[in-house]
């Protein structure tokens, strides 16, 4: 994959606000790559790397692919905030980035995809701190505005499982998490039901349906179809299988929570 499909994934960005202005930011360092790769080869090379760039924009002209395309690059962006929220980058966040890239766009993708997330580093080190949260604040609205609930949903369960990457959640993460999923306009539960997720005692249950123990056994259902209905992987379909079939992982741990609470209640 050549940086042709990286444009393609973050064109959708470009036509203003401040993912636009990110993906403006990026898409400059990948088209002097381009350029400089192009200057560097045989004629009939620069023109198959033309054809292969020029296809990659034609495959990503249609509305799913655009959806999902945008979907990856909010996802980059906000990650690179949560792996810098404790001020430094774990190499267990870059690997579960790492095979984040390697799932969606193959094991050639990692470097490119890697090249991206540190550019985006250093944009948040250009700007500073201050600027950059102004930054994250606008790009939380923007994705409020154009994804469904269901999509951020999902994209914060993909954060929630990079910040939990290297086996702990120290507050400071814990608190950017909520901070973003206030951002983007999501329940302010929603972090801790997804810390839950995986988890096999009746307490890691009772967390990721959002209720108390001593909920009535109706709360408990109820709870349950509201968090199945949320989450139901159809309503992230058009993302991708890659990030349906992660949307049917969770799905699982949703069903495995209810079925934990239902045993040890006898429903």
């Amino acid at each position: 994959m050549g940086y042709g499909k990286w444009i393609g994934g973050i064109w959708g960005f470009t036509s203003g606000g401040a993912l636009g202005a990110l993906a403006g930011f990026i898409l400059g360092a990948a088209y002097d790559m381009i350029v400089n790769r192009l200057s560097t080869s045989e004629n009939n090379h620069r023109e198959d790397s033309y054809d292969s760039y020029s296809e990659s924009q034609t495959t990503y002209s249609d509305s799913a692919n655009r959806s999902r395309n945008n979907f990856l690059f909010v996802l980059m962006v906000l990650s690179a905030h949560v792996m810098k929220a404790d001020g430094k980058v774990m190499h267990s966040e870059m690997e579960c980035m790492r095979r984040f890239l390697r799932m969606n766009f193959g094991g050639h993708a990692v470097a490119e995809g890697e090249a991206i997330i540190r550019k985006l580093f250093e944009r948040r080190k250009q700007i500073g701190e201050y600027e950059w949260e102004h930054t994250i604040d606008e790009c939380c609205s923007e994705i409020s505005v154009t994804m469904s609930e269901e999509v951020r949903l999902q994209l914060m369960h993909y954060l929630v499982e990079l910040a939990k990457a290297d086996g702990s959640l120290p507050n400071v993460e814990l608190n950017c998490l909520h901070r973003l999923a206030e951002r983007l306009h999501l329940s302010a539960d929603i972090v801790n039901q997804m810390t839950g997720l995986g988890g096999n005692t009746l307490d890691d249950a009772y967390k990721v349906l959002g209720i108390s123990s001593t909920a009535t056994d109706d709360e408990v259902k109820r709870a349950f179809r509201k968090m199945a209905l949320k989450h139901h992987p159809d309503k992230v379909a058009t993302l991708g299988e890659d990030v349906r079939k992660a949307a049917e992982q969770k799905f699982k741990d949703i069903n495995a929570a209810k079925d934990i609470i239902y045993k040890a209640r006898g429903l």
